[in-house]
């Protein structure tokens, strides 16, 4: 037995037929028998979060199926949790890659492609809260490259004073990119649109009131950010 106990849901995502995910049974779950969460800050109060269903992440899902597929556009997913974004996307085409730091991630991941009957997806080890790309202690390597539009839900979820998500943004979007944060009005986006802003993004604030595809009440804004030109990079 793994430790914790899951379930499956059929998840309603606007535009698309729905996905079949495998996700934690609840917010009372936890296992580290190795350590390997401790070893990288995650309590076990954090420690069921990745596998959790939100709604904002199905309001990102939503909103990429909408959105046009670029040809050649490299797209990377931030805190992708169970992904539904990431799978989205990979379902319809794009170049995706989804990163996360929760040790099962990757696996839970995996075995939700296979459920929806497609095929594995580039996963990646992603840690904004290291003050640089570290190797992590289990085997997913970790995010390297630049990527044309970077993408999270509900990843404002606790005050970031010293700049750690920005400094991982900056390190891996192009010089002309994207960044779209879904973000259900948590109340910490400040001080992320003003270094955003030093990073030269222009911010475009949209607001989320829409009903998920299921029929569930949401509101929150999707945080679009621009950056068209030069901008210095790390």
């Amino acid at each position: 037995m793994p430790g914790y106990e899951v379930k499956h849901t059929e998840v309603a995502i606007t535009g698309t037929e729905g996905l079949h995910i495998r996700s934690l049974l609840d917010r009372q779950q936890f296992a580290d028998p190795q350590g390997e969460a401790e070893a990288i800050g995650i309590s076990s109060a954090m420690w069921p979060l990745f596998g959790l269903l939100w709604p904002s992440s199905q309001q990102l899902a939503s909103y990429m199926m909408a959105r046009p597929v670029i040809d050649s556009e490299r797209i990377l997913e931030v805190g992708c949790g169970l992904a539904l974004a990431s799978m989205v996307c990979h379902r319809r085409g794009d170049d995706v890659t989804a990163s996360d730091c929760h040790p099962l991630t990757g696996a839970f991941l995996l075995e939700n492609l296979a459920l929806n009957d497609m095929a594995p997806m580039a996963y990646r080890h992603g840690d904004w809260g290291a003050d640089e790309d570290i190797a992590p202690t289990h085997h997913y390597p970790m995010v390297a490259g630049r990527f044309d539009l970077i993408m999270g839900s509900d990843v404002l979820y606790e005050r970031d004073d010293i700049g750690h998500l920005p400094r991982f943004i900056e390190r891996h979007a192009q010089e002309v990119s994207e960044v779209l944060i879904v973000d259900p009005n948590r109340g910490n986006r400040s001080a992320f649109n003003r270094r955003m802003a030093q990073m030269g993004y222009a911010l475009e604030e949209i607001a989320l009131q829409q009903p998920l595809a299921d029929g569930a009440a949401y509101r929150g804004r999707m945080l679009r950010y621009r950056r068209q030109s030069s901008a210095a990079l790390s």
